[in-house]
């Protein structure tokens, strides 16, 4: 995918794990227990230059119609229509809240979407969702918002959606969301030379963000990363207006142990 290509500075060793030095004073590391006090309402936030931002490839509306009941039958029944039940939700301060609607959406568009974003990637994504009165954006529209994919279920056989759960996410919200975390630098790793194993730890971290600056993705470089050093939770470079909602000395990867002397030498 196009938006993964990045060249980034090289990672420097400090302590038994590795820290991110930037000479940008807004691209600093966001600990835990941080204060949300970067993150102003009432003034517009926008991506940091050199940060992953949202590839506009992938910009595209959602149709909706309303549902007025849930079940299982009716679940069944929309399903079979080629429709995936779903909802909307509000949220404020990353608490999931009220203001819930049924709607079902396009099966097909879910389902491309999901297969060419990855499932990850997906639930990382603003979209503008739109419902209408009749299906195919006819009729009479009922509700327009930008919202954040909080859910999907996925058969567990063909990988077909079964509900998806959205969040409305106007500017003004500050959202829960797992970010999906992208490796980068296996090829010059010093510690990959060296025979070392690279032992991923955590494909996600939890971030407190601002809707209008979500970050598709997270960068870690592993270019500098050397056998026996680690790569935490706190090390992760992010927008200063993210709050990290884990505990900033998790592991997210690490570089351990060493192939045997004969695994070394064969071919």
């Amino acid at each position: 995918m196009s938006i993964l290509r990045r060249t980034h500075q090289p990672l420097l060793s400090l302590r038994h794990h590795l820290r991110y030095l930037s000479t940008a004073t807004a691209a600093v590391s966001v600990p835990s227990d941080s204060p949300s006090h970067f993150f102003d309402p009432l003034q517009p936030l926008d991506y940091l230059p050199g940060f992953p931002r949202p590839d506009p490839k992938y910009n595209e509306k959602i149709l909706a119609i309303p549902r007025t009941i849930s079940g299982k039958n009716i679940a069944a029944k929309e399903r079979k229509a080629g429709r995936v039940p779903a909802i909307v939700f509000e949220q404020e301060n990353g608490q999931q809240g009220g203001n819930k609607r049924l709607i079902s959406v396009d099966a097909k568009q879910i389902r491309k979407l999901v297969d060419h974003l990855g499932r990850s990637l997906f639930l990382s994504r603003l979209f503008e969702l739109e419902v209408w009165s009749e299906f195919a954006g006819s009729g009479e529209l009922v509700e327009k918002v930008r919202v954040l994919p909080r859910l999907v279920h996925l058969h567990a056989g063909n990988d077909a959606p079964l509900n998806v759960t959205f969040l409305r996410a106007p500017s003004s919200a500050l959202l829960k969301v797992d970010v999906p975390l992208v490796f980068r630098g296996e090829d010059t790793s010093p510690g990959l030379k060296k025979g070392s194993y690279f032992n991923t730890v955590k494909r996600t971290a939890k971030f407190l963000c601002p809707a209008d600056i979500i970050p598709p993705y997270i960068d870690v470089d592993i270019s500098g990363l050397d056998a026996g050093q680690k790569i935490v939770l706190g090390d992760l470079k992010v927008h200063p207006a993210l709050k990290l909602l884990q505990s900033p000395e998790q592991p997210v990867c690490s570089m351990v142990g060493a192939r045997a002397p004969e695994q070394k030498r064969s071919k």
